[in-house]
């Protein structure tokens, strides 16, 4: 169900950064774009995004099918399960510093969503999710963030569309 509500400051569609939590119940080998064959191994990921645009917008795009994947995540997305949206609002792109903190934790897909900067990648795997929401959440404050959690279960995906 695509979020309806855009994230809102003062009237204006608020930019930020994101970060994306998916689960992956079993691993697969998918081509993924320019990076072709990829093998996404069973566990959970988080994938790092920033929004100048509108984070709402955003993740609407993420959470609905397409029948062209436009950025490496909508290859992966309909094989797993969104599960959470961490949220950063800010008006300055965070999402290089965000994915810095978790490729320090975390196995790092390289390339993965960086291939318009230098970092080794912007998804990230575990095999388990709170150790990745924890480190997102740490970066995100230490960033000057005020960083909201959405869960994006059918009942916590209406509670997020209520509050973006």
């Amino acid at each position: 169900m695509p979020m309806t509500s855009p994230v809102v400051d003062k009237g204006r569609k608020q930019p930020g950064t994101y970060v994306l939590l998916i689960r992956l119940d079993s691993g697969l080998a998918l081509p993924t774009g320019s990076l072709g064959l990829t093998v996404y191994p069973s566990g959970w990921y988080a994938y790092v995004g920033s929004a100048m645009g509108g984070l709402a917008g955003r993740i609407r795009h993420h959470l609905r099918p397409h029948q062209r994947p436009h950025w490496h995540i909508d290859y992966l997305l309909p094989h797993g399960a969104a599960a959470m949206v961490i949220v950063g609002p800010a008006t300055r792109r965070l999402e290089c510093l965000v994915a810095g903190a978790l490729a320090r934790r975390f196995q790092v897909l390289r390339r993965f969503g960086s291939s318009d900067c230098r970092c080794p990648g912007h998804l990230f795997h575990d095999d388990e999710a709170r150790p990745i929401v924890t480190t997102a959440l740490e970066a995100l404050r230490c960033l000057g963030c005020e960083p909201r959690e959405y869960n994006l279960s059918a009942a916590g995906l209406n509670d997020a569309n209520a509050s973006l």
